[in-house]
């Protein structure tokens, strides 16, 4: 077997085969980040052999292209955190950095660690398109947040008693908008108050375009899976996390490296005779996010839920461990809704609440 490891950049990409036994360097490549590179690169892993594996340093929007060109020539390929690669690059004698160097140390991390301890990367497109509909849509709740504090600023000083009675996170709504557009417009014709009123008007464009892209949103993961949006505490911004941080559950061949990737599966942190487990504070944190909301909504809305936190908490474990086992279920339950309407299609299915026999009981 040979393993590229590849280190991605916006212009180029470096390649670097080794023996998948020995990890011995066998050849260095660099190719453009265009499509002709690609095909460049395909012909560098064709003269060396029939069994390839390519780890590719997993750099989101960078290494998007190029693992879709080699997934679409049928390759064999591995996303490889970034911050797994720093153990190998310490153990090797050459010194500094190059992209040779952490080409090679991507590499040696997928031989180090074992083939299977990585996601595969998977084509998942409708999956990628909702993932970019909901990152657009976060960017410009995050503009708009911005925006938004800079007129509450600039009304500190036009009217500060209209400033003063707008409560917090009331901006995006159109009758508030509507009140301080009024307010404004009675005001000096000042260059603050302009500058006011243009912030204003941008606000309410931006909320226009997230409301779209939520209703958009909304219908897409609606129609990909439907049984993930029959759960309860699952609704289309969080479904939205689920469905694009995935981008397709055959990668994950077990639940448990869907639960490691997602940042729920404990992490043993025994000694002696003291036996417990910490949290994982590594994984995607989008994931552990919407795992996160969902816990907590199904904690407040789903009595079977609030009684399997009691039982936990009768066990002994804090507040916070009783959390991290409902979220451990959690995972292994949303894994399997993911993985069945990416391999088949199903009707959707009930909701299944954490008391029912169908999750398997937490020991940790």
């Amino acid at each position: 077997m040979i393993v590229i490891g590849v280190d991605v950049h916006k212009r180029t990409h470096t390649l670097v085969a080794i023996d998948g036994i020995t990890a011995r360097e066998l050849a260095v490549r660099e190719v453009k980040a265009t499509d002709a590179g690609h095909l460049d690169a395909l012909r560098f892993a064709a003269g060396l052999g029939d069994e390839v594996v390519w780890g590719v340093e997993d750099c989101r929007h960078v290494s998007q292209r190029f693992e879709q060109a080699l997934l679409a020539a049928g390759q064999h390929v591995l996303r490889v955190p970034p911050a797994m690669t720093g153990q190998a690059r310490k153990g090797q004698r050459q010194p500094g950095k190059s992209d040779p160097i952490d080409a090679l140390a991507v590499a040696r991390t997928v031989v180090r660690e074992g083939v299977d301890r990585f996601a595969v990367a998977f084509l998942d497109q409708p999956s990628m398109d909702i993932r970019v509909l909901h990152d657009h849509r976060e960017q410009l709740i995050a503009e708009r947040t911005r925006m938004i504090n800079r007129l509450r600023f600039h009304l500190v000083v036009l009217d500060p008693d209209l400033e003063a009675e707008l409560a917090s996170r009331t901006l995006d709504r159109a009758s508030i908008l509507t009140r301080v557009r009024r307010q404004l417009s009675r005001l000096p014709r000042s260059a603050q108050a302009r500058v006011a009123l243009s912030e204003l008007t941008h606000i309410a464009a931006l909320t226009k375009e997230i409301d779209g892209l939520l209703g958009e949103l909304d219908r897409l993961t609606a129609a990909q899976n439907p049984g993930l949006r029959a759960e309860t505490g699952c609704g289309p911004v969080t479904a939205a996390i689920l469905i694009g941080q995935t981008a397709g559950a055959q990668r994950f061949t077990t639940d448990a490296k869907f639960a490691r990737q997602a940042g729920t599966a404990p992490i043993p942190a025994s000694s002696g005779n003291t036996n417990r487990y910490r949290l994982h504070r590594g994984g995607n944190r989008q994931l552990n996010k919407a795992l996160h909301v969902i816990a907590i909504t199904r904690a407040r809305l789903d009595p079977q839920t609030r009684a399997y936190l009691e039982r936990k908490r009768a066990e002994g474990k804090t507040s916070r461990e009783a959390l991290r086992c409902l979220k451990r279920h959690l995972a292994r339950r949303f894994w399997k809704l993911l993985f069945t309407a990416n391999t088949s299609p199903q009707p959707a299915q009930p909701s299944v609440t954490v008391g029912a026999p169908a999750l398997m009981p937490c020991s940790r």
